[in-house]
């Protein structure tokens, strides 16, 4: 009864639920789902075929399956997507923690950083940082995510300033609690819900960035399947051969909507609102 009535309250939440666990599970299962074809598998012969019954998705220039580099191509985007989202929450929230609560020299030092960070254009400094360490989708995921992180760390501290000189904060200092208990117990259960929110919100931007990073050169590197760099591939075969940006485009699309749409959905289930 309790989950019948979550369904029927939460409706479009349970709706983008469903889509997001049905993408994971077709990048969990892609060698089922693609009958076991390699991705990296080039049949020269079947070259730049349109969509047809053999392949429904056709065939790039090296005559690989797109349908399977599609399907697989969602384990390299998501996993780099929740591996960005992931650094930047833990990092973001332990910054921004110990900078709310300690203030000083401590809040001045990580808040210069974060300034420091955010007054260069977040993708032209991701591309700088991926040139540096090279291309990889390795290096795509540290360079997004040493952008990245400020939001969750202003966002986290400003949540802890709300509630650091609360009476029941100042009650457990007085009582002898740790700073270690304190941090624990009041100041990251408060931020926790709104970060996490922002970090399913941020899922389907995280993976616009790599699918960037991955475009321009500075990502994936072939023949790793990545949507973004089969976007770069197929870019010359735009006229002749238009499913070669098609598909991996609207994968895309449709993997950024329902992670966005998720994220908004589990705003209204947590029900945070500033107090």
């Amino acid at each position: 009864m309790e989950f019948k009535r979550f369904v029927k309250k939460n409706k479009f939440f349970c709706l983008f639920a469903v889509l997001a666990v049905l993408i994971i599970l077709a990048a969990v299962f892609a060698p089922l789902i693609t009958g076991g074809v390699d991705p990296a598998a080039s049949v020269l012969k079947d070259a730049l075929q349109a969509p047809s019954a053999a392949h429904i998705f056709g065939t790039d220039k090296l005559g690989r399956d797109i349908f399977t580099r599609v399907i697989y191509g969602a384990r390299t985007s998501l996993t780099a997507a929740f591996s960005v989202v992931i650094l930047i929450f833990v990092l973001g929230t332990v910054m921004g923690v110990l900078s709310g609560y300690f203030g000083g020299w401590l809040d001045a030092l990580i808040m210069r950083i974060a300034d420091m960070m955010v007054s260069f254009p977040g993708m032209v400094f991701a591309m700088a940082i991926a040139g540096i360490l090279g291309a990889s989708i390795r290096n795509a995921v540290i360079a997004v995510a040493l952008v990245s992180w400020t939001k969750y760390a202003r966002l986290a501290r400003s949540l802890v300033l709300k509630i650091r000189n609360r009476d029941y904060v100042a009650a457990a200092v007085v009582t002898g609690s740790k700073t270690p208990y304190i941090l624990t117990k009041y100041m990251v259960p408060n931020v926790i819900p709104t970060l996490v929110i922002t970090a399913a919100t941020d899922i389907g931007g995280m993976m616009l960035e790599l699918a960037g990073l991955s475009f321009l050169g500075f990502g994936a590197k072939a023949p790793n399947p990545e949507w973004g760099l089969m976007l770069n591939e197929g870019r010359p075969f735009i006229q002749s051969a238009p499913w070669m940006m098609i598909y991996p485009g609207a994968a895309i699309f449709v993997v950024v909507v329902v992670f966005n749409l998720l994220g908004d959905a589990l705003r209204d289930v947590l029900d945070v609102r500033d107090e």
